[in-house]
């Protein structure tokens, strides 16, 4: 039997990732959970999953968590500027614990992506090349939900603020990307890359009309510099680093570096990536 692990199980992506491997068919019982906080753990422990607990700054913990696991879905960590030291933690311990194959989740085009986000993606994709172990590249594009955080303050003051210009987005649903990573984990061989992306290519302009086709309120695109957009965020109390991070992001997308033609998404799935539309309309739902 393989027995599959995924870390950052208790986040959004890992998380849903989880049940897409069970509902693809995996045992439950062959399911590691690696989390930070058991105690957030409850949903998982009572479907089934072995639970860990191990941290990414924890490398005999992470080891211990690892022992026995043949596949890993590595979920990239969540804190900015941590990533690297975070990630080659994961791999020495995934190495040590004698797991044959890491699926780790990227970024679009990492190996050429402009944005300042990819560096440590880029980074440790070169220290899972130089690892020994059995790699599949995750490249995920924009969540869409990345774009519907900005939902309730769009519509409370009929403005999605950007500075992305013209350019083109390909997102997809949170739980597409998921379920796109538990089929990899599942069957992917060794060497493949996936660049994952939704079907729709999306203008910010087009994401503020989808705003207000779904709420029934106006809300219209308003373009602004890169700093100034940066300055915007950090007023409404985004880090500033983070504000500066994001700020690329969207100067990347005016350039197409969140845009792709790829169907890997797809093509993994089996089935296409949920219409972003679908997804405001969930999170109006959910905001109601």
């Amino acid at each position: 039997m393989t027995t599959y692990a995924v870390t950052g199980a208790t986040g959004g992506l890992g998380g849903a990732a989880v049940t897409a491997l069970i509902e693809r068919g995996a045992d439950p019982t062959d399911v590691v959970a690696v989390v930070r906080d058991e105690t957030k753990a409850a949903t998982l422990t009572a479907a089934g999953v072995t639970v860990r607990t191990a941290d990414y700054d924890d490398p005999s913990a992470l080891r211990a968590a690892l022992s026995g696991v043949d596949r890993l879905l590595l979920v990239s960590g969540p804190e900015v500027g941590k990533r690297l030291p975070q990630h080659t933690n994961v791999i020495e311990a995934a190495s040590a614990a004698g797991v044959s194959l890491i699926a780790y989740t990227s970024i679009l085009r990492a190996d050429v992506s402009p944005l300042a986000l990819a560096t440590e993606h880029r980074a440790t994709e070169k220290l899972l090349a130089d690892s020994g172990l059995g790699t599949v590249l995750l490249r995920n594009g924009w969540y869409s939900e990345n774009y519907t955080q900005s939902l309730a303050p769009a519509l409370a003051t009929g403005v999605f603020a950007g500075s992305a210009g013209t350019g083109t987005v390909a997102p997809a649903a949170r739980a597409d990307y998921a379920d796109a990573a538990a089929a990899a984990l599942l069957s992917a061989p060794a060497g493949a890359v996936y660049e994952l992306a939704g079907a729709e290519h999306l203008t910010y302009a087009d994401i503020a009309a989808a705003f207000a086709a779904a709420s029934g309120r106006p809300v219209t695109y308003q373009d602004l510099p890169e700093a100034e957009y940066a300055a915007v965020l950090t007023a409404a109390g985004v880090p500033a680093a983070f504000a500066a991070i994001l700020a690329d992001s969207d100067a990347g997308a005016a350039a197409g570096a969140l845009d792709s033609a790829s169907t890997d998404l797809a093509d993994l799935r089996g089935r296409p990536a949920t219409p972003f539309a679908e997804v405001v309309a969930a999170a109006l739902s959910t905001s109601d």
